[in-house]
């Protein structure tokens, strides 16, 4: 039987046409883009709420979750009339105009372009300039397990308590936990990066042995709290957001009780939608509590005086590549000529890095050798791919 080539859906009184309805998205899962498509339709309250007025940057895997994305900032010239746009002016000087869901058509319109994601600004399109979100993002380095993250969630709260902001959890779909603050939109990018940065400090000194605040990717232990996600410049995925993991793992929102018992791996595409209809949204209030940043700026200065140790760690590069899976091929043949090296090396002494290029990511493997004596050190080598960035902005691939 031939494949259907399109499937129309009527939606707020807009009809939007899903593209290859029976293409398979998640090729372990066996879930199609249709499905993909109908489960944001199943929780369309809940992430019509975290997305709607807020710019939105395109995440486009149109081969699938197995397949390398692509980044579309601006808005594509095609495009129906219910979406909306803003204009986005980013520190390098460029603008885009970006799209802006805030029905249901749109929410589908996006999905069948190959948006498994769903990253939206901090900021709503009526103030481009001041977020009303402050992001708390919990990255674990390779190897630390989920009730460590739970840990320093609990950490954070407290400390947010204590500066009368109200934190409302998630986890992120992939490795680690987000945990978001409904504010004031009075606040300009820097600031709030600023008090994020802030209470980053805090949790990781009440929590050293849990938590860092280093931003250098070798000086980290634990959980990272990447108080970066609230630069101009970033997105962070949303609420409800499904990710592009081999499961189709869901970007949940909880209560915090919930959220502290909570396995990730219990919410994807095809269990969330069960739960959205039996429980809810647990973030329908955070637009009714907007919280002040005034005691997390006073925080930051009475940090201001405290300079970070700097430290130089012994990190090489051994391969960068367009793919990742060619990066992590050429990790493999770096442990296979360095085996007393590799033997080693604990699991965050291995850096993957994700690094954004013209419109995709390439990668990069780095080995921190802080655990392996100087007279082990391997000699200098040239990286294994050596893929060359530049080449992106040269159009030369």
């Amino acid at each position: 039987m031939a494949k259907a080539a399109s499937e129309t859906l009527t939606l707020d009184g807009h009809a939007v046409t899903v593209s290859n309805p029976t293409k398979v998205y998640f090729p372990e899962a066996g879930i199609t883009k249709l499905e993909l498509v109908q489960y944001y339709l199943a929780v369309a309250e809940g992430a019509l709420r975290g997305v709607a007025r807020r710019p939105m940057v395109l995440k486009r895997y149109v081969n699938g979750a197995a397949g390398e994305p692509f980044f579309q900032k601006r808005a594509p010239e095609k495009r129906p009339a219910f979406i909306d746009l803003a204009t986005f002016e980013y520190p390098s000087g460029g603008v885009a105009h970006e799209v802006v869901v805030n029905d249901v058509a749109g929410l589908a319109w996006v999905v069948n372009l190959g948006c498994i994601e769903l990253h939206p600004h901090a900021v709503r399109a009526s103030d481009m300039d001041r977020p009303d979100e402050l992001r708390i993002d919990l990255d674990p380095v390779p190897g630390v397990p989920w009730p460590q993250i739970l840990e320093v969630a609990k950490v954070a709260r407290e400390v947010l308590s204590e500066l009368g902001l109200t934190g409302w959890p998630k986890t992120s779909g992939s490795r680690g936990a987000h945990i978001w603050v409904r504010i004031a939109p009075e606040w300009k990018f820097a600031e709030v990066r600023r008090a994020a940065m802030a209470l980053a400090r805090e949790v990781a000194r009440r929590a050293p042995d849990l938590a860092t605040a280093q931003w250098a990717k070798e000086q980290r232990h634990g959980v990272f709290i990447d108080y970066n996600q609230n630069a101009r410049d970033r997105t962070t995925c949303s609420v409800w957001s499904v990710r592009a993991t081999k499961d189709a793992r869901v970007s949940m929102p909880l209560g915090w009780d919930a959220f502290l018992k909570c396995d990730p791996r219990e919410f994807t595409l095809r269990t969330v939608p069960e739960l959205f209809k039996k429980h809810g949204d647990a973030h329908a209030d955070i637009d009714a509590h907007p919280c002040r940043l005034d005691a997390l700026l006073d925080l930051a200065k009475e940090q201001k005086g405290e300079p970070e140790p700097k430290v130089v760690m012994p990190v090489i590069t051994i391969a960068q590549a367009k793919l990742k899976p060619d990066a992590l091929a050429g990790l493999e043949r770096w442990k296979a000529r360095h085996p007393e090296v590799a033997a080693r090396l604990a699991a965050e002494d291995v850096i993957v890095d994700a690094n954004r290029g013209r419109a995709t990511a390439w990668y990069r493997v780095r080995i921190n050798l802080k655990n392996v004596p100087p007279e082990l050190h391997p000699p200098p080598e040239q990286p294994d791919p050596d893929y060359d960035f530049r080449s992106e902005w040269l159009g030369t691939t």
